[in-house]
């Protein structure tokens, strides 16, 4: 059993049943600082933690629900001020806890909430109050009911919470690309009034990858990506450097064609969303 950690990093590797694979990582991060190290450890796990199809076994839920759902956490977390790291490890406990339970499609709102104070109680220095978050679903369920089902989760997902995301990878390729970590600042630059803040190329190009993420979180079609692929894509278009880097990260032919079928659901899902892209652009 891997050994807990408060940080998720600290995966016991060598009792990881590729043994092969975790000398090779253990190997790798010898060389590595503390950044490249976290990466390295979080790609190591994405497998691990990839809830695909996670509505297969949903009679009552359809993925059209679920991105009314997720969208709806995402308007939470920022109406909160919580960190898009939450929202989007929200979104994976939910997601991993469909495809052990079916749950009932008056409870689906309930989950959502759930999975949000859980991922709270990893990522944040304060959780939100468990009135707050019910009175956010118009106090349609009780406090007995939001902790049982805490208590259920956490079971069924065998403690483990430290979920590699979109936001942990974000994070990183743009301060691959640019210098510049985001640690929260997307959240407080969305909603600033200073429209002087938008003129700045490299801040806008960072925030559109955001805004992609998001869109990417609530669309079931990107439930079958590991968040590394969809975030290496979204930057992709920002240097080529980062091209290189995919080939070196996925080498595989069948990586490639992933990557292929991502970039074009990527491009898809901005066509889709155009009109919001276009808005921000004229900022």
């Amino acid at each position: 059993m891997s050994a807990l950690s408060d940080s998720g990093f600290e995966e016991d590797l060598h009792t990881s049943p590729a043994a092969a694979s975790s000398v090779r990582l253990t190997s790798d991060l010898q060389e590595c600082d503390y950044e490249e190290s976290c990466f390295i450890i979080q790609r190591h796990n994405e497998l691990q933690f990839l809830a695909q199809n996670c509505l297969a076994r949903q009679p009552q839920i359809t993925a059209e629900a679920r991105s009314k759902l997720v969208s709806w956490l995402i308007a939470v977390h920022k109406q909160l001020k919580l960190s898009f790291e939450s929202c989007c490890l929200a979104v994976n406990i939910m997601d991993r806890f469909l495809i052990t339970t079916s749950v009932a499609a008056d409870c689906f709102q309930l989950l959502g909430v759930t999975s949000l104070l859980i991922a709270t109680k990893q990522v944040e220095v304060y959780s939100p109050r468990i009135t707050q978050l019910l009175s956010l679903c118009c106090n349609s369920f009780s406090r007995e009911q939001l902790c049982n089902l805490e208590c259920l989760i956490l079971l069924r997902l065998n403690f483990r919470l430290a979920a590699p995301t979109l936001a942990f990878f974000l994070d990183y390729f743009t301060s691959r690309t640019t210098g510049y970590q985001t640690d929260g600042a997307m959240d407080k630059m969305v909603t600033t009034q200073d429209r002087n803040v938008w003129k700045e190329p490299e801040k806008k190009w960072k925030w559109l990858a955001c805004k992609v993420c998001e869109l990417s979180l609530a669309d079931y079609t990107f439930n079958k990506y590991m968040p590394s692929v969809i975030v290496l894509y979204n930057n992709a278009g920002s240097s080529q450097s980062l091209e290189s880097f995919c080939f070196q990260e996925y080498p595989t032919f069948e990586a490639q064609l992933l990557f292929q079928q991502c970039t074009e659901d990527l491009k898809l899902l901005v066509s889709l969303n155009q009109d919001a892209v276009q808005d921000f652009l004229s900022l």
